[in-house]
């Protein structure tokens, strides 16, 4: 069904019902960017001021975040019958659960309305139709992200979306309400789900008290490198936006806020639908896969608890930089000191141990690098460390030249999503070509140092080449 919407221009009304008080700014369309907040006077925030005049006032129960939906629930028992049902997995659930409810009504054309009203069922209303995040790229649009880190990201992202939408659509059928409400005309679909998520992962802030929240009209707030507003929530607990102290704001210019300054191209590309060059991080994040081979796999994978990495990334001198505690998990075994251990406990329940030379560092093991330097040997599982990074990057980075893109989008790509693939293909070329010379630099050292350590404990006759020799002498003096 087709998404109802209202003109941007129909949003102050909206505001003023809501008690949201915008002060010398307003939302209207920006070129290039969609809605943007736009100032209508100058603005001089003075540096040290107290008490600067807020932009953007919004009340805290206008706020969308897991503690809305059940205070939400509360006044709905149709919703708390629901949310009873398939919620309480989280704030992003409970969030797309709601908003997912939401939106069904919202479509029931010319249906008396059901349930108890509430603001965000007619803002929604103001939100773009489309998101430009890849989930919801069209198949020939996520072509172009082959052999980017966001290939699989993307194709995860998706799977899961089903399965959480699957989930919804099995448990509300047994709701019979809930069922004639969200399936038996269409109101919603996969689709549906999806947009919802990308409006989510695009328009969420973390504020200082509430958390992860989604904000009404702080939401149309675009980003820059250097922002001219920032958010924060009052003494009584209204999310406010403010001028950054010593900066000046042009009558018509944009009031732009920063999304954050530690983001991979990756992350905001997946996130937001763009990537500025300016302000993302010269960063990559590939999945790491363990031994087929070992039989310490999936023990190691339950002790880790996280899904395993490879963290990539060039710092501010230009300087490559990489990290993954599962790979010195994954590269050690019984014969150098792991053990796993199945242990009872007082509860009569069982817990997987994990110990590195007898010693219990289950509570430790997402930090395993740190127990590896201890080592005699740390050089040598340094190696097959690094061994196994290089391979995993250069195999991603085969991939990525293995898929030439075309020099322009086709009539099934649109020109920005072609634009940002080819984007986010030449920053991550550019890492993975600096990690694997960074890597195979390290590793000729290592395999040098390696030559050592078996010299020192007896294994070898002498080092095998002159830097070996050189490195033997030092270590020896350190040993001493």
């Amino acid at each position: 069904m087709p998404w109802p919407t209202l003109p941007i221009e129909d949003l102050p009304a909206w505001a003023h019902l809501n008690d949201v008080t915008f002060h010398s700014v307003k939302v209207t369309n920006t070129e290039g960017k969609g809605y943007g907040v736009i100032s209508t006077r100058d603005i001089e925030a003075t540096e040290g001021t107290p008490d600067v005049p807020s932009l953007l006032t919004v009340p805290h129960d206008l706020v969308l975040n897991a503690a809305a939906v059940d205070e939400f629930a509360k006044e709905d028992r149709n919703f708390r019958h629901l949310l009873d049902a398939i919620g309480h997995r989280g704030t992003r659930a409970d969030v797309l659960l709601f908003l997912l409810v939401q939106t069904a009504l919202v479509s029931r054309h010319g249906h008396p309305p059901v349930g108890v009203s509430n603001p965000w069922r007619i803002y929604l209303q103001f939100l773009p139709k489309s998101v430009p995040v890849p989930t919801l790229w069209n198949e020939d649009e996520r072509l172009l992200l082959r052999g980017t880190s966001l290939e699989a990201a993307v194709d995860a992202k998706i799977t899961a979306l089903d399965a959480e939408f699957g989930l919804i659509q099995e448990k509300s059928s047994d709701i019979v309400s809930w069922n004639e409400i969200l399936w038996h005309d269409g109101s919603v679909s996969f689709t549906d789900y999806i947009r919802l998520d990308a409006l989510y992962r695009s328009r969420c802030v973390e504020l200082p008290r509430s958390g992860e929240s989604m904000v009404p009209c702080l939401d149309m707030t675009n980003h820059a490198v250097t922002p001219s507003a920032y958010y924060e929530e009052s003494r009584n607990n209204e999310v406010i936006l403010l001028p950054r102290p010593g900066l000046s704001i042009s009558k018509g210019d944009e009031v732009t806020i920063s999304y954050g300054d530690d983001k991979s191209a990756a992350e905001m590309l997946f996130s937001y639908g763009f990537i500025d060059p300016q302000s993302a991080t010269d960063s990559l994040v590939l999945p790491l896969t363990p031994f087929p081979d070992d039989p310490l796999a999936k023990a190691k994978l339950v002790a880790f608890g996280q899904a395993p990495q490879i963290r990539v990334a060039r710092d501010e001198n230009g300087a490559i930089w990489w990290g993954s505690q599962f790979a010195y998990l994954m590269c050690v075994n019984e014969e150098d000191g792991l053990e796993f251990r199945v242990l009872q406990d007082t509860d009569g329940g069982q817990q997987l141990r994990v110990f590195w030379q007898q010693e219990d560092v289950t509570d430790r093991t997402s930090r395993f690098e740190e127990m590896v330097w201890t080592h005699p040997f740390s050089a040598v599982f340094r190696l097959r460390v690094v061994t196994v990074v290089q391979e995993t990057i250069q195999t991603q980075l085969e991939r990525l030249r293995s898929t030439t893109p075309p020099d322009s989008p086709s009539s099934l790509q649109h020109e920005d999503c072609f634009r940002m693939a080819m984007l986010l293909r030449q920053i991550e070329t550019d890492i993975l070509e600096g990690a694997i010379k960074t890597l195979e630099e390290e590793r000729t050292l290592l395999m040098a140092k390696e030559n050592v350590v078996a010299y020192l404990a007896g294994l070898t006759e002498q080092p095998d080449s002159d830097l070996a020799g050189e490195e033997a002498s030092n270590e020896a003096d350190d040993f001493s």
